[in-house]
């Protein structure tokens, strides 16, 4: 279950995905907790970062107890990606990833994200500016292809080992699909086929028996979870027990769920404060409460809670 990236080695191979608005400290704080071996945090543009944005300081917030925790950079000119990754490298993240795999309109049109697996030779020329920026291991994220008529992910995977990078991940999607239809999984094993760094699967993992399958269909050797983890960060311990000892965990119960969100707003008031953590909240709470009794109309209030207290309330009387 161990896995080594660089001269990083995780506790397991399983992995929080990087979400832009999900993954943010309270949130990885419960996933760590839960047992993931590796937490990433919401993508960072390089150029906010060069522009001094005020916003990218509190998403590049890392505590040492989550550790280790790979920060996430996007952008598309090698030489300020370079700068920048040495710029930052000092703060307390493990890892350095670049995302070359949302699929975002605002993004890909900037030519950022997934927009670079349409110019294999730039990011030849990202990898390498950056991967010799640092001392940290750098990690970079891809998709499948850009389109189905343009599926590229070993290309681009050979081409990252080989500037320079310790580990790819791959989610089995095209940017065309963004999220929908089912993961290629057989894309990840061509990948795994093809370097000799580190693959990590990604797409579809939402369950303890998905997990196994695509450890064993794909032969990779990190498992990424990323939108099966919203309201969910027990995922992390149901699938470790899984793989290591055989047996499945319980769904959490209506008591653990309440338990869990309280727990996620109390650490959302912690580092944000009530005004935004508790709008922060609301969505969390929706997914926490997917698909149990009530759950609709939950969702309808949890939309005019404005306080902690609210959001108790709430949850008790459900």
């Amino acid at each position: 279950m161990k896995l080594t990236i660089g001269n990083v080695t995780l506790e397991n191979n399983l992995i929080l995905a990087p979400m832009a608005g999900v993954t943010d400290l309270p949130f990885r704080l419960l996933c760590k907790e839960q047992g993931a071996g590796l937490l990433c945090t919401e993508m960072v543009s390089a150029k906010a970062i060069y522009f001094k944005n005020k916003n990218t300081k509190s998403l590049m917030q890392i505590l040492p107890r989550e550790r280790p925790v790979s920060l996430q950079l996007f952008g598309s000119e090698p030489e300020l990606m370079g700068f920048i990754a040495r710029q930052i490298e000092e703060q307390p993240f493990d890892i350095l990833d670049i995302n070359m795999g949302c699929p975002v309109p605002k993004v890909v049109n900037n030519g950022e994200g997934s927009a670079l697996m349409k110019n294999p030779k730039l990011v030849g020329e990202i990898v390498k500016k950056v991967a010799s920026s640092i001392q940290k291991p750098l990690t970079v994220k891809i998709r499948k292809g850009f389109t189905e008529d343009c599926v590229n992910a070993v290309e681009i995977a050979k081409i990252i080992e080989d500037a320079g990078a310790a580990a790819v991940a791959v989610h089995g999607r095209t940017r065309e699909q963004y999220y929908s239809g089912r993961a290629d999984w057989d894309i990840i094993r061509r990948v795994k086929e093809a370097v000799s760094i580190p693959v990590i699967g990604n797409g579809d993992v939402d369950s303890p028996e998905s997990a196994k399958r695509l450890l064993e269909e794909t032969g990779c050797d990190g498992i990424m979870i990323g939108r099966a983890a919203r309201g969910n960060p027990w995922i992390f311990s149901r699938i470790r027990s899984y793989l290591e000892n055989g047996t499945m965990p319980d769904e959490p119960a209506a008591s653990d769920v309440r338990e869990m969100i309280l727990k996620h707003a109390r650490l959302q008031l912690e580092y944000k404060g009530e005004y935004t953590g508790m709008r922060e909240m609301r969505k969390h709470v929706a997914w926490y409460t997917a698909g149990m009794p009530h759950s609709a109309s939950v969702r309808r209030k949890v939309n005019e809670i404005e306080t902690y207290e609210q959001l108790e309330e709430l949850v008790n009387m459900f």
